[in-house]
């Protein structure tokens, strides 16, 4: 009875990319800022070199503590958003922890919870990381999606749904 109710309920091991993204979400809880609770988790040959999660530069007060720092950005076409400027994204945090560490990135994978800011995308492709993985897409990645794409950083996708804040 026991070998059948086994290979009824048989263990089916992550991916490795299953793997990772898990662990994004797993630093993600450290984050600092609620409107962005993101990890990342940098990868080389299936070794985690380095995460980060979204927060406030050290020794500078968390939006956790004292609220959001608000930026409204005008748009080309005249649409408005809004974003909070308090934190370090996720992705910009994983890389400087490699730059204090000294660790190389070339030729890693990067695993986020959603396509990466504009900012974010020049970073990845300067610090030689050759693939990202995201969990979805953002609502204002296209100019990213296109950067990856023209510097030959492969962009995959976990889930076609597009993350959109409130109060965009």
């Amino acid at each position: 009875m026991t070998d059948k109710m086994n290979k009824q309920h048989k263990y089916v091991r992550p991916s490795w990319d299953e793997y990772f993204m898990g662990m994004t979400n797993a630093v993600a809880k450290r984050a600092t800022c609620d409107r962005g609770r993101a990890g990342c988790v940098i990868v080389h040959d299936k070794q985690i070199l380095v995460t980060g999660y979204v927060g406030s530069p050290r020794g500078l007060p968390h939006c956790d503590d004292i609220g959001h720092l608000m930026k409204k950005v005008i748009h080309e076409d005249g649409s408005v958003t809004q974003h909070c400027v308090r934190t370090v994204h996720a992705e910009q945090n994983a890389i400087t922890q490699a730059a204090r560490r000294g660790i190389a990135l070339e030729g890693s994978t990067l695993y986020v919870k959603m396509t990466p800011c504009r900012t974010c995308a020049m970073l990845i492709i300067n610090c030689g990381i050759e693939r990202v993985v995201c969990q979805m897409k953002y609502h204002t990645g296209k100019e990213s999606e296109e950067m990856f794409k023209q510097a030959g950083v492969k962009l995959e996708y976990f889930s076609e749904e597009t993350l959109k804040y409130d109060n965009q």
